[in-house]
């Protein structure tokens, strides 16, 4: 799993314009989905696929209403939603502030019993982070998108 995409190597590829340290969330919560699921790719092959959806030529990141696409191009089931409530893994997008007036970030999360394991949560944290609740991962607003991965 990549934790901290502000560090190692994966901080110095790119997506579009930027490195990944800047806006390669979305790329990055693939790929950790994928691993989770057991069909691993590689990050690269992940990014080239997505680069097809990327927002003002990866600027903003990917389009996350698209992540759908690659995860079915690689062999992912799963299914869009409008809540995290009750799912077992999933992918979230949601703001880091307010809403439109803040950055947007995207995490692949694992709930385990009493916890969530919160994949790439912080730029530069290179570990797993746990949330007790969901509103502990995106704050009191309602996630922008959710995609349940299926294992």
């Amino acid at each position: 799993m990549i934790n901290g995409q502000g560090l190692g190597d994966v901080s110095k590829l790119r997506y579009g314009l930027c490195p990944m340290s800047f806006n390669g969330c979305e790329v990055i919560s693939v790929y950790n989905a994928l691993q989770y699921i057991g069909k691993p790719q590689k990050l690269q092959n992940i990014a080239f696929f997505l680069e097809k959806y990327r927002m003002l030529l990866g600027f903003f990141g990917c389009n996350m209403f698209r992540l759908g696409k690659a995860l079915e191009k690689f062999g992912a089931d799963y299914e869009r939603c409008d809540s995290v409530k009750g799912l077992p893994a999933f992918i979230v997008s949601f703001w880091t502030g307010k809403p439109f007036l803040s950055t947007v970030h995207t995490v692949f999360c694992v709930r385990e019993k009493e916890r969530i394991c919160v994949y790439n949560r912080y730029n530069n944290c290179g570990t797993v982070k746990y949330a007790k609740k969901p509103e502990e991962i995106f704050g009191r607003h309602k996630p922008i998108v959710v995609y349940y991965i299926k294992k």
